[in-house]
C-alpha cells in the first residue's frame, strides 16, 4: 500500500466550493475519460487508464480504473469524494466525535464550520476511510485491499471481473445454507470491525458486495472508534438490526439487540480486543 505524493499548489484565494468541486469527466479525441481528480494518481503510475463510472452515491464517486506499474493490479476502483455541502450524511456530527483528538482548534472549526473547519472535515473523511480500510485489511476482515491515497480520492481493489463489477448483496438471492454462512461471517466480521476499534456505522445490505459466495464490506468514512465516539453502541446495534432484518428473508431469525450487548461486553471487558 502507498501514499501518493502530494501536490504543492495555491489554493488560499479560491473558495472552498470551488476548490472542493468534483470537476466533469470528459473524453479526449481518442476517446479516453479524462478524470481531473484522478490525475495524480494516473501520474504516479498507479492506473493507467480510466474504463467506466462504477457508482455515484451519496458521498462519493467510485470510477473502474485499468491498473498500473505501481499498483500490480489489473483493475482497480478509485473512490472519489464528493463537495462536503452534497454529502449524504447530513447528520455528520455523529460520525465526528472524536475525531479530533486533542486538538481543540480544530474541533472548534469544525463546531463553527469555518473554512479551516470545513478543510479538515473533507480531509477526515477521506483520509479515515484509507486508514480503516488498511487497519480491517491487515486484520483480515473481508474488505476491498487499499491501494494509494490521492487528495482527493482513495484507490482501492476491484471485487468482480472483466464482465462486470460485483452485485451488491441485496440483489442476491441465497439458499438457506448459504445464506446461514454468510449471514454468520458478516457477524464474525462486524465483530472484527470492533476488535480494531472499528463500527462500520452505515452497514446495510447497500454496502455489502456478494463475489464467489463471499460477502465484501464496502464503505467505510462514516466509520465511528468506539474508544472515542458515544455514539458507537446505538450505530452497532443499528449496523447489526439492517443485517438481522435482511437475512431474515432467508429465514433466519436473530436478535440485534441480544448479538450487539453480547459484542460490546467482549469488547468492553477487553477479551477480544487485538
Amino acid at each position: 500500500m502507498h501514499t501518493v505524493s502530494t501536490v504543492t499548489r495555491n489554493e488560499t484565494d479560491l473558495d472552498l466550493d470551488e476548490l472542493y468541486a468534483l470537476a466533469d469527466p470528459y473524453e479526449t479525441e481518442t476517446g479516453e475519460i479524462e478524470v481531473p481528480e484522478l490525475s495524480q494518481l494516473m501520474d504516479e503510475q498507479f492506473i493507467t487508464e480510466i474504463l467506466l463510472e462504477l457508482k455515484s452515491g451519496k458521498e462519493a464517486t467510485a470510477w473502474v480504473c485499468a491498473g498500473g506499474p505501481a499498483s500490480g493490479a489489473d483493475l482497480l476502483v478509485a473512490k472519489i469524494y464528493r463537495p462536503i455541502d452534497e454529502r449524504g450524511f447530513k447528520n455528520d456530527a455523529v460520525y465526528q466525535e472524536g475525531r479530533w483528538g486533542g486538538d481543540k482548534r480544530i474541533r472548534r472549526a469544525f463546531e463553527q464550520k469555518s473554512r479551516v473547519g470545513r478543510e479538515a472535515q473533507f480531509s477526515s473523511w477521506l483520509g479515515h476511510e484509507y486508514r480503516t480500510l488498511t487497519l480491517l485489511h491487515e486484520a483480515g476482515a473481508d474488505v476491498p485491499q487499499p491501494i494509494a491515497k490521492g487528495e482527493r480520492a482513495i484507490l482501492m481493489e476491484y471485487v468482480g471481473d472483466e464482465s462486470g463489477p460485483a452485485p451488491l448483496l441485496k440483489d442476491v438471492r441465497l439458499d438457506g445454507d448459504d445464506a446461514r454462512r454468510l449471514f454468520d461471517r458478516l457477524l464474525w466480521n462486524v465483530e472484527t470491525f470492533l476488535t480494531c476499534d472499528r463500527v462500520h456505522g452505515d452497514l446495510s445490505p447497500f454496502n455489502i458486495l456478494f463475489w464467489e459466495g463471499e460477502a465484501i464490506v464496502i464503505d467505510f468514512p462514516q466509520a465511528v472508534e468506539p474508544e472515542v465516539n458515544r455514539n458507537a453502541y446505538t450505530l452497532l446495534e443499528r449496523d447489526l438490526a439492517n443485517l438481522c432484518t435482511h437475512f431474515r428473508r432467508f429465514g433466519i431469525r436473530a436478535d440485534p439487540g441480544r448479538i450487539a450487548a453480547d459484542m460490546w461486553m467482549r469488547y468492553t471487558f477487553r477479551d477480544m480486543r487485538m
